[in-house]
């Protein structure tokens, strides 16, 4: 794909600006009436899929924003030989952040099925069982099997669908400060899907851990691991979520692309 040097257009068309806010807008408002209706199921499955949810509607309502929405045009001014690459319109600070959260997430998960055990009703992957001095302790819930694949088939699914729409983005017709907008957006939507489960996952590692009495050093040093994490998540999340509500995603704009004063929230 060959890269055109263009003049941005001033300002999107005001008939597609509430088309790409309204769908954003949407998506979240049916992954939160969702979760209210999944919050009551028991057995911690409730707040487990509540989140899980609520994320992937995100990711749909982004989605659905920026398939609605034609891009931008500018006038065609010159051609270079560059290519366009998703790595450069993605926020430079916050993806090798949401990348490192993803990464952790998978080896929380990887790490909790390994240990996991069955319930006390003899269903596999969903407790932690520990022993010590001729003791027994059982916790549930616990992110083994049973919990951490919907974790994992949901952040495989917004994976895909959200880097589809990446590279999508970077190669289409449009000008350069659109696809910054709108790579911003699906950033911050997958971004909610990754820190949400990881603050489920370490909520859950860290609650099964602090019930527990025979988990010794290992427990401890398995809290102090999941808690910066679930900390870290729980900060992440409310840029996501306020990226996403935002009519426009532009919180890097200005950093990178070097832009003054008209170019403004």
């Amino acid at each position: 794909m060959l890269e055109l040097g263009s003049r941005p257009s001033a300002s999107a068309p005001a008939s597609r600006v509430p088309v790409d806010r309204y769908a954003r807008w949407t998506g979240l408002a049916v992954g939160a009436l969702a979760s209210r209706w999944l919050l009551p199921l028991n057995g911690g499955e409730g707040t487990l899929y509540a989140i899980l949810v609520f994320g992937l509607c995100a990711v749909a309502g982004v989605l659905l924003g920026d398939a609605l929405t034609a891009p931008r045009r500018g006038a065609v001014r010159t051609a270079a030989l560059t290519p366009r690459r998703v790595r450069d319109y993605v926020p430079p600070r916050m993806t090798p952040l949401l990348l490192g959260l993803a990464a952790a997430l998978v080896a929380l998960l990887t790490a909790a099925a390994a240990v996991a055990s069955p319930d006390d009703l003899g269903r596999a992957g969903r407790a932690l069982t520990v022993a010590c001095r001729g003791v027994t302790q059982s916790h549930s819930p616990w992110p083994g099997l049973y919990y951490g694949l919907p974790i994992l088939t949901s952040l495989a699914l917004s994976t895909a669908a959200c880097g589809w729409s990446l590279r999508r983005i970077a190669t289409r017709p449009g000008d350069e400060q659109s696809r910054r907008d709108r790579t911003l957006a699906i950033v911050a939507a997958w971004g909610l899907v990754v820190s949400s489960s990881l603050f489920g996952a370490a909520s859950m590692v860290s609650g099964a851990l602090m019930s527990t009495t025979c988990d010794g050093a290992v427990g401890v040093a398995g809290n102090w691991t999941v808690w910066p994490l679930g900390l870290l998540a729980l900060v992440t999340a409310p840029w996501c979520l306020f990226t996403i509500i935002s009519p426009r995603a532009t919180a890097w704009r200005g950093r990178r692309t070097g832009s003054s004063g008209t170019d403004r929230r």
